[in-house]
């Protein structure tokens, strides 16, 4: 197949938040037109974070490059135009005025492809909730019910350094974000 030769990665530039919906039209239109030889991949790079909901540790995929959907493809004929005539595609990145789109250069797809493999891998990374100077409720422990502010927080020990009152003297406790919520 020489044609394969020429489908390189590009980057079209979408409304942020649509990206799997201009994913999905972009392959029907594509499939409508019947010109699916020329359209190998469509991608939103993503990555897996836990988030701490209610205190429950709640695992959820996030756009990678928000406002970008990959596509491997060969620009030829009416792709571009099908492409940039669908809701919510901006146009494509790289492309002057009136210019053809700009390939990805390999480096640069390795890269993403690469950071997407890894983080998928890397799920454990929870995304911290709190930050310095929010004041919080210890919701687990000795001293459950009591509210404090939070003066550091400790990403490589997942533990928060929390200033709580007890009995009229401020006293530091060291936590874990599963014994805080917010107030």
């Amino acid at each position: 197949m020489a044609e394969d030769k020429l489908k390189k990665w590009y980057v079209v530039r979408s409304v942020s938040g649509q990206e799997n919906k201009i994913k999905d039209y972009i392959e029907k239109e594509i499939a409508h037109e019947g010109l699916e030889e020329y359209l190998e991949e469509v991608l939103v790079p993503t990555e897996k974070v836990v988030q701490i909901r209610k205190g429950k540790k709640v695992n959820k995929e996030r756009v990678y490059f928000p406002g970008y959907v990959m596509v491997k493809a060969n620009l030829s004929g009416e792709i571009p135009h099908i492409i940039k005539g669908i809701n919510g595609v901006i146009g494509f990145l790289g492309e002057t005025k009136g210019g053809d789109p700009v390939p990805l250069r390999k480096s640069e797809v390795d890269r993403m492809l690469g950071d997407v493999d890894e983080l998928a891998v890397q799920e454990d990374s929870v995304a911290i909730p709190y930050n310095i100077g929010e004041t919080i409720k210890v919701i687990d422990g000795p001293f459950n019910g009591f509210n404090g502010t939070i003066e550091r927080v400790n990403e490589e020990k997942r533990k928060l350094e929390v200033m709580v009152k007890i009995f009229g003297r401020k006293t530091p406790l060291e936590l874990s974000y599963m014994q805080v919520e917010k107030v």
